[in-house]
């Protein structure tokens, strides 16, 4: 089958027959070639064809497939970027670049069950301008295996909202194979022991792991009749997690300046607490506002998988409003220090 290409119109993808079809196509298995792959290869939002009610699930799957534009093209930009030499002159194995192919067409497939998800009464997204400020492999494997966790902590906050069985099925089918890459960076690339313990970790508001991904968007990029993404968007101070294992403490830093978090906008004495997620727990210590700093949680199994930290105005940060800054993502496995 020839691939639809960028002259096609966007209106076609309407038509969940239109293309190579996730699950029946080798397309999203072993396209194998450097150009992106459908449907990464069409740019721009397909508008609604219907006017009708959306449908349940249509804003999950608009927040998800913006979020999932953003791996694609990680993915698409090291397939063009790199090739077989770039990993192994860093002493990995000559099938490296064949993988990151494979997970190309994987996360093209994942555009399409996204795209046919969404009912025909909504705006499907379309992808933006993405900046990684990558310049070499070593680094861009740094960062695949970053948004691989993060994927699937995301995923599993997202099931939580989802409306229909057919969402939260498709959810975990997704998060799956999203493991599966995982596991094969953690093994191939970093030489580590994939296991992550019992359980990943869950984080209960996809939509604050989402925003991180806006942070690669090129301003001004995106499609005009994108909707507003991750909907709904808090805006929550950006921060990273400074781990100091030997001194005990986590500091965090609030990175931009022109979105600081105002402690004292609520009540002047109000306590704040760091709440970390890791597995299906969470734990709550004390954060001190004039340091930024909060006391490591010790009480997880080190070393394994990661952990989702925020700010929060209440102890186990139990809703969506009680986060007040974040998130940071502590990666564990592997270490990058």
């Amino acid at each position: 089958m020839a691939l639809p290409t960028r002259e096609n119109s966007n209106v076609s993808l309407s038509d969940s027959n239109y293309g190579p079809i996730p699950g029946e196509s080798r397309a999203y298995v072993d396209y194998n070639k450097t150009a992106a792959s459908f449907p990464g290869n069409i740019t721009g939002a397909t508008m609604p064809t219907e006017a009708e009610p959306p449908g349940p699930d249509d804003l999950l799957f608009q927040n998800l497939i913006s979020a999932e534009w953003a791996i694609f093209d990680f993915y698409q930009q090291g397939v063009e970027a790199f090739n077989q030499s770039s990993f192994t002159d860093l002493g990995l194995p000559n099938t490296t670049y064949d993988r990151v192919i494979n997970i190309r067409d994987n996360e093209a497939g994942h555009l399409r069950i996204f795209q046919d998800s969404i009912s025909a009464t909504s705006v499907k997204p379309g992808p933006c301008t993405y900046d990684y400020g990558l310049n070499n492999a070593s680094t861009w494997l740094a960062l695949q295996v970053v948004l691989e966790l993060s994927s699937m902590a995301f995923l599993t906050g997202l099931v939580r909202e989802a409306e229909l069985k057919d969402t939260m099925s498709a959810l975990v089918a997704i998060a799956e194979v999203e493991s599966r890459h995982n596991t094969w960076a953690l093994i191939h690339t970093f030489n580590t022991n994939p296991f992550s313990g019992p359980a990943d970790t869950v984080f209960p508001y996809a939509n604050e792991i989402l925003d991180l991904t806006n942070r690669y968007i090129v301003p001004g990029s995106c499609p005009s009749a994108n909707p507003v993404y991750p909907s709904p968007r808090q805006k929550l101070p950006a921060t990273t997690a400074v781990v100091e294992k030997a001194k005990g403490i986590v500091e965090f830093e609030f990175t931009d300046a022109g979105n600081q978090p105002d402690w004292h906008w609520q009540q002047k004495d109000r306590q704040y607490y760091a709440v970390y997620f890791h597995g299906v727990q969470n734990i709550t210590m004390p954060f001190d506002i004039k340091t930024n700093q909060s006391d490591y949680p010790i009480m997880f199994d080190a070393e394994q998988g990661m952990i989702v930290a925020v700010i929060a105005n209440k102890v186990g940060a139990p809703s969506l409003d009680s986060v007040v800054a974040g998130p940071a993502l502590i990666i564990e496995q592997p270490s990058f220090s």
